[in-house]
């Protein structure tokens, strides 16, 4: 007798945090495709990047199952999630991680403070295929409605084929509008006029909260990330965790030491 075969098992977890409609709205279009587990941060984590919990304790509590999908939230980060899934909480090793879907912009140089691509990175060094999706919208009740086709195609096709060792990918979907299409681009040359702007309390003790301007070096080049979302197209770049810069950029006087 044919055993039956198993589903794809997929791990879902964000840095928005438990409760957060992206996340719902990433559950709901993926559950077709497999079963799926969601292990994301008790509270908000955005920012953080591949940060983890060292010297304080991990609390994990099991949440109600969202139609039929087991929930966890974790005192932690979304790498935090990630590891604690692998290592304690699935049934077995996930055949892919997703994060998501962000509420906001993790194009451009924003890869680089992402929690959201933080837990994709942290699945892919471990060999899983990982994506992160993201929607160019900061709001709380943002609109996902126009993400759904291109988080079941992208999703489909990375179940079906895989993706290379140490390669993920960054998924970023403009908001407000049906795309155009998507593109496989690469991550625009951006960065943040960053500030700390100085405010005082009701007791005259000052605080500082972060503040800036997203700068784009190169706003004519139509093969970036940043244009694309611009001009209302889904982009997708790979990512790699491989941070080794390639040989041929190397400084020539490192050879001589």
């Amino acid at each position: 007798m044919t055993k039956p075969t198993m589903r794809p098992l997929i791990l879902i977890t964000n840095d928005d945090g438990y409760g957060s409609q992206g996340l719902e709205a990433l559950i709901e279009y993926v559950k077709p495709l497999g079963e799926v587990w969601c292990v994301c941060p008790a509270l908000q984590h955005s920012g953080q990047s591949m940060a983890m919990t060292i010297n304080e304790p991990l609390l994990v509590r099991r949440q109600p199952d969202l139609d039929g999908v087991p929930m966890f939230a974790v005192r932690g980060t979304p790498v935090d999630c990630v590891k604690m899934s692998l290592l304690n909480l699935l049934p077995r090793r996930p055949d892919l991680v997703l994060a998501g879907i962000n509420h906001g912009s993790n194009a451009s140089i924003n890869v680089l403070y992402s929690g959201t691509m933080g837990a994709v990175m942290e699945g892919c060094q471990d060999g899983l295929p990982a994506i992160g999706f993201s929607l160019t919208d900061h709001s709380p009740d943002a609109d996902f409605t126009h993400c759904r086709p291109y988080v079941e195609d992208l999703t489909r096709r990375v179940l079906e084929h895989g993706l290379p060792r140490d390669i993920c990918l960054n998924v970023n979907i403009p908001a407000g509008i049906e795309p155009k299409g998507m593109r496989v681009t690469r991550a625009c040359r951006c960065r943040w006029s960053d500030e700390y702007r100085r405010y005082e309390n009701p007791y005259g003790q000052p605080f500082y909260w972060l503040a800036g301007e997203f700068l784009n070096s190169e706003p004519e080049c139509a093969d970036t990330d940043q244009w694309c979302l611009d001009h209302g197209y889904a982009t997708v770049v790979p990512v790699t965790v491989e941070r080794t810069a390639p040989r041929d950029r190397w400084p020539a006087w490192l050879a001589n030491l």
